[in-house]
């Protein structure tokens, strides 16, 4: 048997991650190696933040973050300029 890409998919249980999870696995080829990630899983959670994923799902391809799962997720200074912190006028 030849060379195998590893995927990770890290979720949550949430239906955008059960969505993922069903177009990772739609689209993986024979050289894939597909493997379901439960971010609740104390170890996977550290495993996770080591790799710089913010959100879920994220999905992880030969040990590296995949661009399109690169985003900061929520952060303060983002969501006080959407105005949460600010009382209304």
């Amino acid at each position: 048997m030849g060379a195998r890409r590893r995927v990770e998919v890290l979720g949550a249980g949430c239906a955008l991650c059960e969505e993922t999870i069903a177009m990772v696995r739609r689209i993986a080829c024979p050289s894939c190696e597909v493997e379901l990630l439960d971010m609740r899983e104390p170890a996977v959670a550290a495993r996770a933040k080591t790799l710089g994923v913010a959100t879920v799902p994220a999905v992880v391809i030969d040990g590296r973050l995949a661009a399109c799962c690169a985003g900061a997720g929520p952060g303060e200074a983002a969501l006080r300029a959407a105005g949460i912190g600010a009382p209304l006028p």
